[in-house]
């Protein structure tokens, strides 16, 4: 949680935005091996890149994603939910996990995305396209490397309910389900579906891989600058994080 506070005092941070760039410098070497990863934007927000950490095992690589960019309007929008609480839990998640994955374990990649959210000039019937660019410069340089992608979008909203969004994989949802049954977390993925959701999976689905949507789209503060840290529960924060940490676990148990 000190982790989101961090991200939201310093404001709205677009893509591209000195503010990001900023923010980008002391995000990298939180994560493991960390590396920045440039990739071309066209229009108004240059300078994208993506941040990378690796915890190095076994192919194929298991990737946790989240975006560190935040819309770029409303004024004064700093994004709490969406998405400094996905940042900081992907961060938490790659400093645990390597005390606790086993020995022979898979290779766990850990991308922050820049340029999830839409550029000026982007309308919401062309999101898919104009959006998601670091996701998807992601996977045009990481071709067939990637076995599955887990996604942490609005995670943290207190009372949050994470029932599958109709995009994501079912068999992986159903491992994550049974992470949950491990962890005690139930309460957060009960069973059903949501709407889909445009995000940084797609593009990974897209290309074949097994991929999940972390995200309550019932968050009723969302693209508003209401989206602020007194809307979350640390408590929520923990359950989810503690029940990825146990499905990364599980994958990387497989096929040993």
């Amino acid at each position: 949680m000190a982790l989101v506070q961090r991200q939201v005092a310093v404001g709205q941070r677009p893509a591209g935005s000195s503010q990001l760039g900023k923010l980008a410098d002391e995000l990298r070497p939180m994560l493991p091996n960390g590396t920045f990863e440039p990739f071309a934007s066209k229009g108004v927000q240059q300078g994208l890149r993506n941040i990378v950490g690796v915890l190095p095992g076994r192919a194929p690589v298991i990737l946790i994603g989240a975006h560190y960019d935040t819309e770029y309007h409303p004024k004064g929008f700093v994004g709490a939910n969406d998405s400094a609480a996905g940042t900081a839990a992907l961060i938490e998640l790659a400093r645990r996990l390597p005390s606790e994955l086993p020995k022979d374990h898979r290779e766990i990649r850990f991308v922050l995305f820049d340029g999830e959210e839409d550029p000026p000039g982007c309308s919401d019937n062309d999101f898919e396209f104009c959006a998601l660019r670091g996701s998807r410069a992601y996977v045009a340089a990481h071709p067939g490397q990637v076995g599955e992608m887990i996604l942490l979008d609005y995670i943290a909203n207190d009372g949050a309910r994470i029932p599958r969004e109709t995009n994501s994989s079912p068999p992986l949802w159903a491992e994550l389900q049974h992470a949950a049954d491990q962890a005690n977390t139930q309460d957060v993925f009960p069973d059903g579906t949501q709407q889909p959701v445009l995000d940084d999976d797609i593009p990974f689905l897209e290309q074949g891989i097994p991929s999940i949507d972390l995200i309550d789209f019932s968050y009723p503060y969302a693209d508003t600058v209401e989206d602020t840290p007194d809307k979350l529960d640390e408590a929520v924060l923990d359950k989810v994080g503690e029940t990825v940490a146990q499905l990364v676990i599980n994958l990387s148990s497989e096929h040993q």
